[in-house]
């Protein structure tokens, strides 16, 4: 059975080397001639916490000219907007009508903050708006919409997927075999340190940019903490970030060199500068390709309705099959 692959792009801010490393990177290598790959902009998702909308417009352009600057190509996949599919709103009120409440309130992001309010002693329910609490639904229409048969996900989002099983497997037992349950493919967990050793997130403004100048890029690895061992005195490779870093980017070869310098001693400098080139060398072809792609504004308005041309119909005949089983269609 030919696989039906979808990978939904979170579109939040700009993507740093964190995310180039544990998302883009490893979706883009699924890939393949004997396979079909659906790769969307989740900006709807991204209402739940942002409400600036200068912000929203802003992210999806980066985030979709890092996918494509790092290989997307459109011309192989399906590359589409969220947004631009009415056909995946239609589907989760739909599957709103038939998903249980308890298991939406078992979803982890909503009882990591009832679980915070309740340690402060708020209400349980501040701060959470309705599409923090259907989440789950929404990214379920999300992966039916399509009858994606494979979703690459993280260890942190396997609930998800066992949600999303759960949901299609109620629909599909009160009216019809319609939808077609996913099978998520886990990928292992990469946790990329930023420049203060902590795992690199915005959040902790420790980021190591992605889509930068080699300039940006220097000084940003230049910030990278470092113990206060001198040259010539030998140094721990297992618990230094400029080492972890460096593993990601270069070869076995070289990573067995460096664990040397380590015990040579090294000086911090040098490590600093060789960290610099092996991410460099990697890319400096995608930094040249967003440098070509960002100056052609309507580049992505094209690429969006060309990939929204492509797949709405595939979405139509779902709803169209869905309409009829739950009783929503011509009367005769």
């Amino acid at each position: 059975m030919r696989k039906r692959i979808l990978t939904g792009i979170t579109t939040t801010g700009t993507p740093h080397i964190g995310n180039y490393l544990g998302a883009i990177k490893p979706a883009l290598e699924l890939v393949a001639p004997d396979n079909d790959s659906y790769f969307f902009l989740a900006d709807y998702h991204a209402l739940i916490k942002q409400t600036d909308p200068k912000e929203i417009t802003g992210s999806v352009k980066n985030v979709a000219l890092a996918w494509l600057s790092s290989g997307l190509d459109p011309e192989q996949s399906y590359f589409y907007r969220q947004s631009d599919i009415p056909e995946v709103q239609e589907l989760a009120w739909i599957l709103n009508c038939s998903a249980a409440k308890g298991l939406l309130n078992r979803a982890h992001a909503y009882k990591a903050i009832v679980a915070e309010n309740t340690l402060s002693g708020s209400d349980e329910d501040k701060g959470i708006n309705m599409g923090l609490f259907s989440y789950p639904v929404l990214m379920a229409a999300d992966i039916l919409i399509f009858n994606a048969t494979h979703v690459p996900v993280g260890p942190d989002q396997a609930q998800h997927m066992e949600m999303t099983r759960d949901i299609a497997g109620k629909f599909n037992h009160t009216y019809s075999n319609i939808l077609t349950l996913p099978e998520a493919l886990i990928q292992n967990e990469i946790s990329v340190p930023g420049n203060d050793g902590r795992k690199m997130s915005k959040s902790y403004n420790n980021i190591i940019p992605f889509l930068s100048s080699e300039k940006a890029l220097q000084k940003s690895i230049a910030k990278i903490v470092t113990n206060s061992l001198k040259p010539g005195e030998s140094k721990d490779c297992e618990t230094c970030t400029l080492f972890k870093l460096y593993s990601f980017f270069a070869t076995a070869d070289e990573i067995n060199d460096m664990k040397q310098s380590y015990k040579d001693g090294i000086s911090w400098g040098e490590v600093k500068k060789s960290l610099f080139d092996a991410i460099n060398d990697e890319i400096l072809p995608i930094r040249e390709k967003y440098t070509e792609l960002k100056d052609q504004p309507d580049l992505l308005n094209d690429l969006f309705s060309d990939g929204a041309r492509k797949v709405r119909p595939q979405a139509q005949e779902l709803i169209s099959k869905l309409r009829e089983a739950v009783g929503i269609s011509k009367i005769v």
